[in-house]
């Protein structure tokens, strides 16, 4: 893998992200992130993070609903380093590579947990660019390193100040981390909205959130299979 360059942070939990996102710069990693995030480092001290909307050309919209869903980030995460068509597929548009993803998801379950949460409070803390990038980057993780817990920060810190990559054995342990996140998040949100839906219409959307949790586990059990073999 080549060395990581780039990576995006967004974080809801803002735990530990300073000295982590400190030991990047460091690095000479360049950092892109979001409103509050992007917020949170400068004021940490790092200067040189770099606007999301800098990256898609477009603002924050809708109260922050629309921010990462573009090709200029997804492109760049899930593009195949090494396969000719990608690679001028990106170059054409314009589109960089991103190497590192640090995001951890809108507290949904700490939302829904509050006593008299309301369904309009819980549908605004349903995260949809987050996990979104989350499995972008999984699934590429051949290339792509996720990061969606605090506790993995020092051990992927270690290696790009070691190395300035990280290994194909701790990506595809973080990718199932990742997936197995995603599925948990997609079913607690499944989980809510089925015990709302008997005084409204919301059987459907339910059962959406539901398969894909089911989705996100099988692939989380798949990776974790794989992660075993010698």
């Amino acid at each position: 893998m080549a060395k990581i360059k780039r990576a995006l942070i967004s974080v809801s939990d803002k735990t530990d992200i300073i000295p982590f996102a400190v030991s990047l710069a460091l690095a000479d990693v360049e950092i892109i992130s979001t409103g509050g995030t992007a917020k949170a480092l400068r004021d940490g001290g790092i200067k040189n993070v770099i606007d999301i909307s800098q990256v898609t050309g477009f603002p924050e919209m809708l109260d922050g609903r629309v921010k990462t869903l573009h090709p200029k980030i997804h492109g760049g995460l899930l593009f195949v380093r090494g396969d000719q068509a990608h690679e001028a597929a990106i170059q054409q548009h314009g589109i960089k590579p991103i190497d590192l993803v640090v995001v951890n998801l809108y507290p949904f379950e700490q939302t829904v947990a509050k006593p008299g949460v309301d369904l309009r409070e819980a549908i605004e803390n349903i995260d949809i660019g987050g996990p979104s990038m989350i499995r972008s980057a999984a699934k590429n993780y051949a290339s792509v390193t996720v990061v969606t817990d605090p506790d993995d920060y020092l051990k992927v810190a270690q290696q790009i100040e070691d190395t300035g990559e990280t290994t194909l054995e701790l990506r595809l342990s973080l990718a199932v981390k990742a997936f197995t996140r995603t599925a948990a998040y997609d079913a607690a949100i499944s989980a809510f909205l089925c015990s709302m839906a008997a005084a409204t219409s919301l059987p459907a959307t339910a059962d959406a959130f539901r398969r894909q949790a089911a989705h996100n586990a099988a692939i989380g059990i798949l990776l974790a299979e794989t992660a075993e073999k010698p």
